[in-house]
This record gives C-alpha cells, structure tokens and sequence, in this order.
C-alpha cells in the first residue's frame, strides 16, 4: 500500500521508492508527471529535475538563522526588520530578509545598517541559544546519514549516497521530508542544495533562499555555470576577480574555454582548481572529520577604550568564555592568540605558546594580558578578542606549573566554581579580577 496524501510521511509497503515526476516540498507527495501544482495538497512548489532521483549530494543552509530563531522566540517580530549584532559601534551577525530588502547585509557596521533601516530592531547576539538550535538541526542531519559535514553552527553538506534502502525514499525525497520536519518542529526554516558535488550543491542552496530547494544536475552544470561571474567559485575573492578581470575573464564561460595549462601557468595551483571547478567538476568528499582549527571570542565596544585596567576586566570576561567553550567541546590548546583593533580600524593580532595545552581561563587570560600589556600602551582600541589554537589532547592540559606556585590553586578554584555553575547554574557565582590578575568570587549561593 502507498502512503496516502494525508499521511505523506509514511513510507511505502516496499523499499523501492518511486522515480520520475515530481515531489511537493509542502506535503511530500510524489506524482507521476511534473505539474503546475500538487495534486493532493494545491501547492505550487514542486521539486522536479531530470536528474532528481539520480543525485545524492547536499548542502543545507539554515535562512538567517540568528534572526530566524529569535523571530520564532518572539512572535510579535515577525513581520518586523531584525538585525542581530553588536552595539552601534559593532557589525551585524546576521539580519532577517526584510531587513536584507533594505540593502542591510552581514558583516556591515551597525551605524550603515541602522542608516540604511531605521526601523530595524536590533538584538544582541545569544550564542549559547543559537548553539542549542543548530546542534539540535545537526542530530536531525545526523540521523539521516552518518556523512555530514559542518561548514558552521547553520549550515553542513551531507552525502546521502546509498540512504535509500534505510529512509525508503530518494535522497531528494528524504531532504524534502527533512526541510518540513525542521519547520515543523523546530520553527525555523532552511534551504536544500542537491547536486552531484560540494561546489554545485553550495551554489544550488543559495538559488532560491529562504524555504529554498534546488537541483543542478551534472550535465547541466557546464551550461548553468557558463553566463555566471567568476566570483561564483570558491576561492575567488574580490582581488582575485580584479586579477582576472584585468586579463580580461570575468565569466566562467570564460574559463571554460581556457586550457588548464594555460590557467595552471597564469594563477598556480589556483589556476587547476579554477579548470575543474568551471565545469562543475568536484572530486572532494563530504568529510565529517572537519577539524576546528581555532575557537575564540571578542566584542566590539561601543566607545573606544584605552583603559587598561578596563581592557583587562574585559579581556577576563572573554577568556572565561572561550574556556567555557574548551571545556564543553573536551579540547585543550597551545596557543593563545590577541586581537585588537585600533581607533583607527587597524587590527593587531599577538600570539603566545604555552608549554602545556590549557582548558583553563585563568592560564588563556594570563598570556592574552601579557600580550596585552605591550600593547595597550595609551592607544584607544574598538575592539579586543582572545583566541586559542593548536590543539591536542586534553589528558595531557594543564599540568601543575613548577613555576608558578599559585596556579594550582588558581586551578582548583575555577574548577570549583565550574562545579558550581553547573549545579547551580551560571549566575551562582559571579567572578572579579584582583590588580594581580586573580579571580575574585564576588557572590554565590
């Protein structure tokens, strides 16, 4: 017995799922022939290519995500422009697409987003809540194929390349049930790129944003490539368009049409990749294994500061989070890295290794202020971050420091106040800093 249309999630009796046609992204149903409309459910948004049941590859975007999820937390912004970001002195996160109608856009400073939407309400970025809905989005990617592959906290590929048999259903149709299940239940929505590779199923997702769900298949990927800007390949930046746009290339069709030895003469290594790619050819596989190469925090103030002893406070602030975050992931790291940038918007970055890994905030606060104290040196500065990289196993971080005879119990302490925290919750026990640099407990209960 075939599912019903008013049960479009359950499977059919056998494990052959069914091929050609069309799939409606809003009910599920599968039907024979392409249409203008589902015929079970009336809704125009049918998922159909030659090549649907052929393709297996994926890349998933979550649609404005910060702004997605706090409009879901506070129904009465739904209809409002949204931008999450810092003070007016920082960027935007990410905004939501009434506000991006508006010409607002990520990355941009927070006073040219305010100028460009004045209505826009702006919210403070929670990490920790977004933290909690994109690993909530990955167990759902996760239970549909063990390949995944994050690119960041809202978006991943996924290869659901021999899936069928276990899901009952093409890769395309098991994407389409996910997309409504994340909708559903979790309340924010997503866009689905299929196609043969990463490179394609990237561009694909982006196509037709938000509730987006697109197909490039192989041998269409030459032609669809063909009239887009070289900027459409990964890799090529806004100098590098400028190099080859003074060679006279600007489309990928352009490319096309040059031999590969030629572009490996002219541009290298990235010459070789720019022959394969502007065909739509992609050899990379979808590798769960992405390593974090670097896990960091920093804040942009709303007034430039030149305050060390404020820096320093803040600097305190920001170590005690990447710590938090070490701890959580179970990482340790070597290296310790500064970042300032000035008043006048230059950035300073100032490394330091350890000669242990560390989880500890009170070690990554102690080399950041070391480094910082060379720095702040009267100059104003907009911006302070602190970061830790290099990393390996955490058995062996945060050996007793022969040294420094109060690390250890500097050590003890904020494991202690770990414990609590986590029994008691964050605000039990509030943390300031001593003249010395060590913590001070301030309140628990």
């Amino acid at each position: 017995m075939s599912p019903s249309p008013s049960d479009p999630d359950r499977p059919p009796a056998d494990n052959t799922p069914p091929h050609g046609g069309a799939i409606c992204r809003d009910c599920g149903t599968r039907q024979k022939q392409a249409a203008r409309r589902c015929t079970a459910c009336g809704s125009p948004r049918l998922l159909a290519h030659d090549e649907l049941d052929t393709l297996s590859i994926a890349h998933v975007d979550c649609d404005a995500f910060y702004a997605s999820v706090e409009k879901r937390d506070n129904p009465e912004l739904l209809d409002k422009p949204v931008i999450v970001g810092g003070g007016r002195r920082g960027v935007v996160s990410t905004c939501c697409y009434i506000a991006r109608i508006h010409g607002v856009r990520s990355a941009m400073p927070m006073f040219k987003a305010l100028e460009a939407c004045p209505d826009a309400v702006v919210i403070r970025p929670d990490m920790e809540k977004y933290a909690s809905v994109g690993r909530e989005i990955r167990a759902r990617m996760l239970a549909l194929t063990p390949l995944v592959e994050p690119l960041s906290i809202d978006e991943a590929f996924l290869d659901l390349t021999g899936t069928e048999r276990l899901h009952h259903a093409t890769p395309a149709e098991t994407l389409v049930r996910f997309a409504r299940e994340v909708e559903r239940d979790v309340g924010i929505t997503v866009s689905v790129g299929l196609a043969a590779n990463k490179f394609l199923a990237k561009i694909a997702s982006d196509l037709d944003k938000p509730r987006g769900f697109s197909v490039i298949g192989a041998r269409e990927a030459g032609t669809f490539l063909a009239d887009k800007p070289v900027g459409l390949i990964w890799g090529v930046g806004k100098v590098f368009q400028d190099k080859l746009a003074r060679d006279g290339v600007k489309t990928i069709g352009q490319l096309q049409g040059m031999e590969a030895t030629d572009l490996a003469r002219r541009y290298g290594a990235m010459g070789l990749r720019l022959a394969t790619l502007a065909h739509g050819r992609d050899e990379r596989r979808v590798s769960p294994e992405r390593d974090t190469k670097s896990i960091s925090n920093e804040t942009t103030f709303n007034t430039d500061i030149g305050d060390h002893g404020q820096l320093r406070a803040i600097l305190r602030r920001l170590s005690e989070q990447v710590s938090e975050r070490l701890k959580a992931a179970d990482m340790a790291g070597r290296t310790v890295t500064l970042k300032l940038k000035t008043a006048e918007f230059k950035t300073l970055t100032r490394a330091r290794s350890l000669p242990a890994p560390t989880q500890l905030a009170d070690r990554i606060f102690r080399a950041g202020d070391d480094l910082l104290q060379v720095e702040a040196n009267g100059r104003r500065f907009r911006l302070i971050g602190i970061g830790v990289s290099e990393f390996s196993d955490p058995v062996h971080a945060d050996p007793d420091d022969l040294v420094d005879d109060g690390a250890g119990r500097r050590a003890r302490a904020e494991r202690a106040v770990d414990a609590l925290r986590s029994k008691f919750g964050k605000s039990a026990v509030e943390l300031g800093l001593t003249r010395s640099g060590d913590i001070r407990r301030q309140r628990d209960r």
